[in-house]
Order: structure tokens, then sequence, then C-alpha cells
């Protein structure tokens, strides 16, 4: 048996709060746990917030692409992220390779496949509707049944060219065919197509990413208004994510939409080494404290990055400190320290409060970050 005690932790309400982990699972968990015998022990002294491990459901980690790749241990376990999603990086073709890669990664790695069966090998991957085949996504699902846990679109002028919405119509399709049905992912930009007629197509569950980009086909007008349809397409249940990106998230389309009480239901950061290492996104610390300095607090930001992707992608055993749940832990703290904050067009905010994990757990595995030699 391997166990760790988290001795001494506090969740987000400030209260104590205990953790045993018995073989990749949490065992239990309370205020403070008694008669504890365990392998290795964290003792957070008071200081330290525990929560269940970060999901970021939108990445790009696949490292034999040129256009957007990375390791998943770089945008995962290494910035408190215990599990990544990869979004759409690969199709029929090569997510079976993909998939052998992450097997030897400390992160749990999860991903959406593309509708296309080459992935993003360029960035105008949907302007050869001939690469839309059915049949070798079903099977590429059959073959990685516990991978594959969603499908991705990217539906916007670069990458459909002269298509316009004709692509994700056909996601649509081959989503309401596919056994089983996965959750779609949907990346929007410029246009055509317009926003509204993604929106249209859209059902509830299907998620929007980008969703609070600075582009003219985006949620605002060019008065800085919500664009009527917006409203519309999130009763209906479109859900709402963040994908911060390289491009993808504006300080002023976040607050205008915060203001009118349009809010993401889950953040992600649209990870790759390219904005990992040169910014603005970094990490997701960093999406957390943008949105914080929006205004949100840090009880709303959690759910953002982990119940609510769990429950968006039916990962059923991840996104919860409770007994029985997989044993993936966020240990962090929050320091009263001046940082400057940038969005993906240059715009800036200042903040004082800085979010820093200190410790990633990974089905049990406790691991130091910024400690490159691995586990504890």
């Amino acid at each position: 048996m391997n166990s760790l005690y988290i001795k001494n932790g506090k969740d987000i309400n400030d209260q104590p709060l205990e953790l045993l982990i018995e073989n990749g699972k949490i065992s239990r968990i309370a205020p403070q746990l008694k008669n504890v015998e365990a392998d290795s022990v964290i003792n957070l002294q008071g200081l330290s917030y525990v929560s269940a491990g970060w999901i970021d459901d939108h990445v790009h980690c696949y490292e034999k692409l040129s256009l957007y790749y990375d390791d998943p241990d770089l945008v995962g376990y290494r910035n408190g992220v215990t599990t990544v999603i990869d979004a759409g990086s690969t199709g029929a073709d090569n997510i079976g390779d993909f998939y052998d890669l992450t097997q030897e990664k400390k992160t749990n790695v999860y991903a959406m496949i593309n509708i296309l069966r080459t992935g993003i090998l360029a960035q105008d991957e949907l302007g050869d509707m001939e690469r839309l085949q059915f049949e070798l996504m079903q099977q590429a699902v059959n073959d990685y049944p516990d991978f594959i846990i969603g499908l991705k679109a990217r539906i916007s002028k670069s990458v459909v060219v002269d298509n316009g919405i004709k692509p994700l119509v056909v996601a649509k399709e081959f989503q309401n065919k596919l056994k089983p049905r996965l959750p779609l992912m949907v990346h929007v930009g410029t246009n055509p197509p317009e926003l509204s007629e993604i929106m249209d197509l859209l059902e509830a569950d299907d998620i929007i990413t980008h969703c609070f980009n600075g582009k003219t086909n985006g949620i605002l007008t060019v008065d800085g208004d919500i664009k009527p349809f917006v409203q519309k397409g999130l009763t209906k249940g479109i859900i709402f994510d963040i994908g911060h990106g390289t491009e993808s998230f504006n300080f002023k389309t976040a607050a205008v939409a915060t203001d009118q009480q349009i809010y993401p239901q889950s953040l992600s950061t649209d990870i790759y080494h390219g904005n990992r290492e040169n910014g603005p996104v970094y990490n997701m610390a960093t999406c957390i404290e943008k949105m914080l300095v929006l205004g949100f607090d840090i009880k709303q930001v959690l759910p953002m990055i982990t119940s609510v992707p769990a429950k968006n992608y039916h990962l059923d055993t991840k996104g919860t400190l409770a007994p029985g749940m997989d044993a993936d832990v966020t240990i962090f703290n929050i320091e009263n320290k001046s940082k400057t904050l940038e969005d993906s067009d240059g715009n800036t905010r200042q903040t004082n409060t800085v979010i820093e994990p200190i410790y990633s757990v990974v089905g049990g595995e406790a691991y130091l970050i910024g400690d490159k030699n691995g586990s504890l």
C-alpha cells in the first residue's frame, strides 16, 4: 500500500483540512485526521490551500506537431495542473501515437479528437473538407475509449478558409452519430462564419472556447455592448470556456461580460510552448489571477478548473475532494505581491493577489513544484 498524509492544510474557506491518500485514491478527509499511518507526510503548517487537482480543459501538448505543441508535464503537474485535456491537436491519423507518448507522462492526459483526420498540421486544416471522415474517427474512439473524451472543431476564417459554417455542420453530424456521443468544443475567432451562426448550431452542453476574445466577431458590438444572441445561447445551455491563448482573452470584453452577468463556466489556458514561454498565458495560475482581477472570488474560480471540467467531460472520479475519488490534488498559496497581468491584446492590469502552486499530487504521487528531480 502506498499512502500519503496531507496534514495541516486548509480549504478555500480557510477551514482546516487534512487528507489521507491510499493506493491512488482519497481514503479519508476531515478537518483533522486521527490515528494516521502513512508512508509520506506533507505538513502544510496551516499555511497552504488544498484543492482538487486543477484540470486544464484546453491545451496543445502533442509534441510532434510543428504549429502548436508542448510537453504535457511542462503545462501540467509542474504548474499545479494535474489533468490536461488536449484540444484537438490530433485527429484519427495521429491520435494513437499521441496516446502512446502520454503513457510516459506524470500528468493525467486526455484528448479531444479533431474532426479532421490529420489534426492541426496547418492553420487552415478545415480548408479541405475531404479529410473529414467519420468512420476513421469512430474507429479511433473505439480504440482509445478512455483517452478520447471529446471532439474539437476550430471554426474561424483562418481555419475553415472558404468553407464557412459547413465544417461545423459536419462536426455536429459526427457528434450526433458517434458512439458514445462526446462533448464538442468549438474554437471561435475571426469571421466568416459569424459567431451568431455558430451559436445557432450549438446545443446544450456544447462548449465555446475563446469566449472573451477581443475580436470583432466576438460577443461585443462595436459600441461595447453584449450582442443580443449571446444570452440566448447561454440560456439554451451552451458552455462558455475562457481558452485564453495567444489571441483570445481581452480584459475589456471579460469586464463588460461579467458586469452583465455573462459568466464563463470553465477556465482554460489554450497553452502551448509559445505562449507558455513568452506569454501572455504562462500557466494556469496566471490565468486564475486574471479572473481575480476582474472581480471573481477564488471560491468562484476553483470550480472552473476542477468540478466543472470534470462534469463537462465525464471525468467522474476527478474534480472533487471526497473519499473514493482519484488522488489528484493541487496545493497552493495565495500571496500578497504586486504583479502586472497582460491580456492577449497587450492591455494590462495590476494585481496584488498572486497564486503560487507548491505541490501537485497525481494519482497519489506528490511532486514539489520547481523540483525537476520528480516526486518526494
